[in-house]
């Protein structure tokens, strides 16, 4: 069971999955049941955007083009927020899904992350590789 928000402030369809890392929106709501109208289903969309041109390894522009895309539901439901909670009167730090540590694999630049690609740079007549940002609104604080 997955917890949800609207979308807006009169609109009746929840998120319950954002995933700006692969590109996928699942929202749900409440429709009129096409064989009882005086009913309500449920009714799930899955909206995926498959990005053009996306990398193999999205922080190095020269990499080979990504062809295949893997969408798991379940990967994209789990839920790896930690959060707190009282035992025994003592306040613990609890991971509310599983296989959290497993690295998402990332079509697309995640805008909360920070991504960079090293680039040459001529200094003082050597060539030197340093980090160029290519999320610089993810890599610098304002």
């Amino acid at each position: 069971v997955l917890a949800g928000y609207p979308v807006g402030p009169n609109d009746e369809e929840y998120v319950l999955v954002n995933n700006k890392c692969q590109c996928v929106t699942v929202t749900s709501k409440f429709v009129p049941s096409k064989e009882n109208p005086d009913e309500e289903v449920l009714q799930r969309n899955i909206r995926i955007l498959v990005p053009l041109k996306a990398r193999e390894n999205i922080s190095d522009p020269l990499s080979p083009l990504r062809t295949t895309f893997v969408y798991r539901l379940s990967e994209l439901c789990k839920n790896c927020e930690p959060i707190e909670i009282e035992l025994g009167g003592a306040i613990h730090q609890a991971q509310q899904g599983n296989s959290c540590e497993e690295p998402q694999t990332c079509y697309t630049y995640d805008r909360n992350e920070c991504y960079s690609s090293p680039v040459p740079l001529l200094y003082y007549g050597e060539e030197k590789q340093v980090p160029a940002a290519l999320t610089p609104a993810s890599c610098f604080t304002e």
